[in-house]
């Protein structure tokens, strides 16, 4: 089966995730075939616009692309696989040609957006949702980080949501995605296949009559906020981890005890990695977090051996054993060692032979 199908209709390159079974999980193979698209439609004249979407069980719609396909992280992990590198380096050269594509990129995330498919969509020129939207950066409940530009895109979100929603993996509904600056409009999912007609079928006169399309489109839903916005804002903009535990701990309130209970699952270590990615990555450019991203990424696979690794032991326990009970190393947030989290960036690359240095 075509993992990746890629072709053009009308005047719109058209791509559809297709491994259902996987919900779309990205492979190497899928990295690279969506690369080898973009980058021969960049220049194709034909092509005004791209228009991404995935496959359900039940056909088109339904899913998008639940990340990275972290049972190969696992094994490759186990192996000393240079593969696993090669990926993320692949990956996040595709999530930044997504964000600085010469034409309109229109991501329609219905369904279950994750992880690695954000990777591929918050790039995007018009990112829709429907009230099917699950989107999440669920990363630390299996002790990584919310990479492919996580630091990038929820830095950037309103307040402390970007905080919130990287420690905590919170999931969204489409109008919530849109109220968090992660989407741009919010429209039922009965519209997603006549819209995809519409697309391939039109004869759009230039790239920007395409987007203007999209958005323009009427039945959008009204972006709904987070709450408690003022509490979120107020927790997670504390200086540490422990700042923040020691006030959600001595809180009585419903969201306080259950924010605190989600926290205490994550992987202590990872919590600090991220809090201190995402408020690095306020000041920098795509590029440089990427670059970040990918020195961090590397250390949570060699940081330490890779029966100590928190990442190779969170995914163990999600999805290779099932057992739901990581062992984190240490198990509470308290005891951490800083020094550790200082090491996540440090680069291991000289800048003239970073994986990423052609990223401008």
């Amino acid at each position: 089966m075509t993992e990746v199908i890629a072709q053009i209709e009308g005047r719109i390159g058209c791509i559809t995730l297709n491994r259902p079974k996987a919900l779309n999980a990205l492979s190497l193979g899928m990295v690279r075939a969506l690369t080898r698209a973009l980058l021969d439609w960049q220049s194709n004249p034909q092509v005004l616009a791209v228009a991404v979407r995935g496959t359900g069980k039940e056909g088109p719609f339904g899913a998008f692309c639940a990340g990275g396909d972290i049972r190969f992280f696992h094994q490759a992990a186990h192996a000393g696989d240079a593969s696993l590198g090669d990926f993320f380096t692949e990956e996040y050269h595709l999530n930044h040609l997504i964000h600085t594509y010469a034409k309109p990129y229109i991501a329609f995330m219905d369904g279950i957006v994750m992880g690695g498919g954000m990777g591929i969509s918050q790039g995007a020129s018009v990112r829709v949702v429907t009230e099917r939207t699950k989107m999440a950066m669920p990363e630390t409940h299996i002790g990584l980080f919310p990479d492919v530009g996580g630091g990038y895109f929820l830095s950037r979100c309103p307040g402390r949501l970007g905080e919130y929603l990287g420690l905590t993996g919170q999931m969204l509904n489409g109008p919530q995605a849109v109220a968090a600056k992660l989407a741009d409009i919010a429209l039922p999912s009965g519209m997603m296949e006549p819209i995809w007609q519409t697309l391939i079928s039109s004869p759009f006169e230039n790239a920007e009559s395409v987007e203007r399309w999209v958005l323009a489109q009427a039945g959008a839903m009204t972006p709904e906020k987070l709450t408690p916005q003022p509490q979120i804002d107020e927790i997670f903009g504390l200086p540490s981890m422990s700042d923040m535990l020691l006030k959600l701990d001595a809180a009585t309130d419903e969201w306080s005890q259950k924010t605190a209970h989600v926290l205490r699952q994550r992987s202590p270590l990872m919590l600090h990695v991220v809090l201190e990615q995402i408020r690095r990555a306020r000041q920098l450019s795509l590029a440089d977090d990427l670059r970040m991203e990918r020195d961090m990424v590397h250390h949570c696979f060699h940081l330490r051996s890779v029966t100590d690794s928190d990442t190779v032991e969170g995914i163990r326990a999600l999805a290779v054993d099932k057992d739901h009970k990581p062992n984190w190393k240490p198990a509470r947030v308290e005891d951490v060692d800083l020094s550790e989290v200082a090491r996540f960036f440090a680069s291991p690359w000289h800048a003239n032979h970073h994986p990423l240095r052609d990223l401008a």
